[in-house]
């Protein structure tokens, strides 16, 4: 790089083009409407090379505070639509959403019946562990058909306040579990202070983003990045950044830790300035759409104390970056065979990796 491009990269007046063009003057509920609304005149799933499958994995789906005993929820995730519902026994289940009877979607008018899902057009009643019809009040006997599993039932898990669905394209049992964080549970953290976003692009598209350090110049306005120390696992990745930062009480050591399990599992450690625990939740709804959410949780004593206003500042930076980001993202192609260069990051390697949770790969 010359040094009138490093300069042009680092001056303080040259924002980054996403930053300039479309997220300066969004603020208040212009920018929370702006996070979710569709990108409009996108090209298509073929054009943008997305049609490379969802891959498997554990996904969060709904926290768990939002599905109460007894209550049924439709949702649309990796290009399906389902129904949830919560039993009296308190269990999470889900099914495909569509009775095989005539077609209702059963999460929109569905009700709990004891553990059953009973569907509002007929009464028809699954079970969502067996995946068989069960009960069909007007009947005198059940169809032979539905007697039998009838329908897809899902694996679904319950950690770190959210709901978790296992998705596989070829209805494969977990290969790996999802990781327990110690923070989501104890009482001196904070509740989950939620942001959501829909992002108009490929799930690995975004995960490669944390490894592209070249961008972080051009996109967020740093002047670099390190990769930290990379850790590379079985089913699941990370890495520690390390650095000095200065704060108003001056200089600390500081952290940033981030690991995955899988695609759908992410959670960043921010440690120094401000204990954050982020927990990323990303999960696809389309091909080329993905539902995220970013949740964080601190310690009490410093999100409500004297140090508050540093620690929701270190939550705006986060969400500003994602923004930035997002930008790219809803109109970002797939590049199969990309031309890269020094000083890319090892995006070789990481597409490699990835490349485990796609079905194919692992047959």
């Amino acid at each position: 790089m010359s040094a009138t491009d490093q300069k042009a990269a680092t001056d303080a007046r040259t924002a980054p083009v996403a930053v300039w063009q479309i997220l300066e003057k969004l603020r208040g509920q212009d920018l929370i409407d702006w996070r979710m609304a569709e990108v409009t005149g996108r090209a298509s799933i073929a054009e943008r090379n997305l049609d490379i499958g969802i891959p498997f994995g554990w996904y969060p789906i709904a926290l768990s505070k939002d599905l109460a005993v007894g209550e049924v929820k439709p949702l649309r995730y990796f290009s399906q639509d389902l129904a949830m519902w919560r039993g009296e026994d308190g269990q999470v289940r889900m099914l495909d959403a569509y009775c095989k009877h005539l077609g209702a979607h059963m999460g929109h008018g569905g009700k709990v019946h004891g553990n059953l899902l009973e569907c509002p057009f007929h009464a028809w009643r699954y079970d969502g562990d067996e995946g068989v019809v069960k009960d069909i009040p007007y009947a005198k006997a059940i169809p032979p058909q539905v007697k039998r599993k009838c329908t897809r039932t899902w694996h679904i898990t319950e950690a770190n306040r959210w709901i978790w669905a296992w998705y596989h394209p070829q209805d494969v049992a977990p290969l790996f579990e999802v990781q327990h964080l110690p923070e989501c549970s104890d009482p001196d953290w904070t509740d989950f202070d939620v942001y959501e976003w829909n992002v108009w692009g490929s799930i690995q598209n975004m995960a490669e983003n944390g490894v592209d350090v070249a961008h972080f110049r051009y996109i967020h306005g740093t002047a670099n990045v390190p990769l930290g120390e990379l850790r590379w696992g079985d089913w699941g990745r990370g890495a520690d950044v390390r650095a000095k930062m200065g704060t108003p009480w001056g200089e600390v050591d500081g952290c940033i830790s981030y690991d995955t399990m899988g695609p759908g599992q992410s959670w960043t450690r921010f440690t120094g300035i401000s204990e954050t625990l982020l927990v990323a939740c990303i999960t696809p709804v389309e091909l080329d759409h993905v539902h995220a959410r970013f949740c964080f949780t601190q310690p009490k004593s410093q999100a409500e104390g004297e140090r508050a206003g540093v620690a929701k500042a270190i939550i705006r930076d986060i969400c500003k970056q994602f923004d930035q980001d997002k930008v790219v993202w809803d109109r970002q192609k797939y590049e199969p065979n990309p031309i890269i260069c020094d000083g890319d990051g090892p995006i070789p390697r990481f597409r490699k990796f990835y490349s485990r949770y796609y079905a194919q790969a692992a047959e």
